[in-house]
């Protein structure tokens, strides 16, 4: 979660890694609408966790999230504030449907028609996970770093990590993990100490 100005510049940095861009440039935030979003989603998880007392800040944040509110509808993202860790990529826009009360970490790979859903419960979301086109992710369940969901798969049960996942319901098809199937940037991965 963004807490000061060196996280949510930690954040920026990372999701432009997660798209493969060293920096931002005019012609990306025009035409990439997926990355607009993002960047303004960064800029009011900020502007809320930290700034939110400021009176110019509120009144700036109430406006980005209208602004947000618009882009979001015409790409068919319902994804809240304060759920992804740094490193998110939106691989395509498409209906993309995330519970306020999931925790998503670091480097997560999302593709369209997908749903991350409140049924019993909300998954847990580990670092380094693919999620394919068309998953649906509910229920109290966790699910490991270094994680690949395979596309149409319905997850609903605990995922261990270093594995990759498909089926309805979801069953591991793989011991590779989405590190070993190249899914993401070299420079984006951080291996987490044991």
């Amino acid at each position: 979660m963004i807490t000061d100005k060196a996280s949510y510049r930690y954040y920026l940095e990372r999701d432009l890694k997660a798209y493969q861009l060293e920096k931002l440039s005019f012609y990306n935030y025009c035409w990439m609408d997926s990355l607009r979003f993002q960047r303004r989603l960064r800029k009011i998880e900020y502007l809320n966790n930290v700034k939110r007392k400021n009176i110019f800040c509120r009144i700036q944040l109430i406006l980005l999230e209208i602004s947000n509110h618009h882009l979001a509808t015409r790409l068919g993202f319902s994804v809240p504030k304060n759920v992804f860790g740094a490193g998110l990529c939106f691989v395509h826009y498409g209906t993309i449907v995330v519970s306020a009360r999931a925790k998503i970490g670091e480097n997560c790979r999302i593709h369209p028609s997908t749903s991350i859903g409140d049924y019993n419960g909300v998954p847990t979301i580990g670092d380094n996970v693919y999620i394919g086109p068309g998953a649906k992710i509910f229920g109290n369940i966790t699910i490991g770093n270094n994680v690949a969901i395979g596309a149409n798969a319905v997850v609903n049960s605990d995922i261990p990590d270093n594995v990759t996942v498909g089926g309805i319901p979801a069953k591991i098809i793989s011991q590779k993990s989405s590190i070993d199937q190249d899914v993401f940037p070299e420079s984006l991965i951080i291996q987490k100490k044991k």
